[in-house]
């Protein structure tokens, strides 16, 4: 049952996720600065990426069942805590001597093992919070716990790696999680979990979430075309670090990713004080076509005076459009299926980022080596070109009437 206290709680289950954010922003950052200084590759970068991302993605869907069979704050406290062991991991390796690629890979892969019980717990409990009115607000202040990887991380990292090394950032990652799992067993202890009335197989929670997220056509094409969607911003996130590394140094990519990500806590800001109250279709549309704009003008010159206001208008883009594609599909699923739900809603969306991360570093050293122009400008040749798709899928989405009726159910219901 919902009360008043609701949205307190989610407050407090936020400010973890937004420590969480932070710390493992600093380990991201810090390996892709580690890992391009040694060797030199955008592809080798994308690799670590690409595993430390997978498993989560794999195990998505089985870790949304569990959401709507078990406890879904205890889950989030196991997810997290257990997430540690990897990043201890790659600190004990530096700690007694340089770690190999392979050992940097499969720390990263353990920790985003266990990482994969937190989404679908966490979204489904957001829902157990709040009511309908309070989604977009809250979905707004997600974006902007989302966001402080990108504009917080950064510029510590920045500062802190030259001096100290990477070892002091993997140390705060690993105290963060002590932080996060506080607050989530203070939510935990706070609020009573939901009562499961139905004794139900494994595979038969795993088969509801998907008839959850097929009975809607409308959910269904929604989702598939933010797979495609994430290919083209994963290209992004890829390779923005190997382009500007390649022409200046870390600490300034730790400045001008904190400039970039500035958009993105501006609007997440707005989205989450003021939300987004109609034609969330639409917003979701213009929103894309902007983003593949501005990553165009991002791509264009090696002058971080330009990559800093495009990535800036780039990031703004994005909490417009993740509040969007969370609406459209939180208002069409029963509550009681949220967690598996989301476990196939985030398997079938994020399935866009294994390509962008699987192949993008390696076009960007193949076009680099290719043209003679370096990887930092073979990364400019891809993210450009990723920028002109996405342009062409948000018009597809802009004219796609189910998309919109998806919206107009909704005003009906309002």
């Amino acid at each position: 049952m919902k009360t008043g206290s609701g949205f307190r709680h989610f407050l407090i289950l936020w400010s973890g996720d937004l420590i969480s954010q932070i710390g493992g922003g600093l380990t991201s950052f810090g390996l892709g600065v580690y890992i391009f200084n040694r060797t030199g590759s955008a592809a080798q970068m994308a690799l670590v990426t690409l595993l430390g991302f997978l498993p989560t993605l794999l195990l998505s869907v089985p870790a949304g069942a569990l959401a709507d069979m078990y406890d879904r704050r205890l889950l989030m406290m196991i997810g997290d805590g257990c997430s540690a062991i990897g990043i201890l991991y790659i600190l004990i390796t530096m700690m007694t001597g340089e770690p190999a690629l392979w050992q940097i890979c499969l720390g990263v892969s353990v920790s985003s093992v266990f990482s994969s019980l937190l989404e679908p717990a966490y979204r489904a409990t957001v829902t157990d919070l709040l009511t309908a009115e309070e989604y977009t607000k809250a979905n707004g202040l997600t974006s902007l716990s989302g966001s402080a990887r990108y504009l917080i991380s950064p510029v510590i990292a920045g500062v802190l790696i030259g001096p100290f090394g990477i070892r002091l950032l993997l140390t705060i990652d690993i105290c963060t999680f002590f932080i996060t799992f506080a607050t989530t067993a203070y939510v935990k202890k706070s609020i009573p979990a939901a009562h499961r009335t139905r004794s139900e197989s494994f595979l038969s929670t795993l088969g509801e979430g998907w008839r959850a997220v097929c009975s809607r056509k409308g959910v269904l094409l929604l989702i598939v075309v933010s797979s495609v969607i994430s290919m083209y911003i994963g290209v992004i996130q890829i390779l923005s670090e190997p382009l500007i590394l390649s022409f200046t140094d870390s600490r300034t990519l730790g400045f001008t990713e904190t400039v970039c990500a500035l958009g993105m806590l501006v609007t997440a800001l707005i989205v989450g004080i003021a939300g987004i109250r109609r034609r969330h279709s639409s917003v979701l549309a213009i929103s894309l076509a902007l983003a593949g704009v501005f990553m165009i003008g991002f791509s264009a010159k090696e002058n971080v005076t330009l990559i800093c206001i495009f990535g800036f208008l780039f990031f703004a883009m994005l909490p417009f459009a993740n509040s969007c594609l969370d609406y459209l599909a939180r208002t069409n699923i029963p509550n009681e299926l949220q967690g598996r739900a989301w476990g196939f809603i985030g398997f079938i969306s994020q399935l866009g980022y294994i390509p962008a991360y699987a192949l993008s570093g390696v076009l960007a050293d193949s076009v680099g080596t290719a043209a003679g122009i370096g990887v930092g400008r073979g990364s400019a040749l891809v993210i450009g070109a990723a920028g002109i798709m996405l342009i062409a899928v948000s018009a597809i989405l802009f004219f796609s009437p189910k998309i919109r009726n998806l919206d107009h159910e909704n005003e009906r219901k309002g």
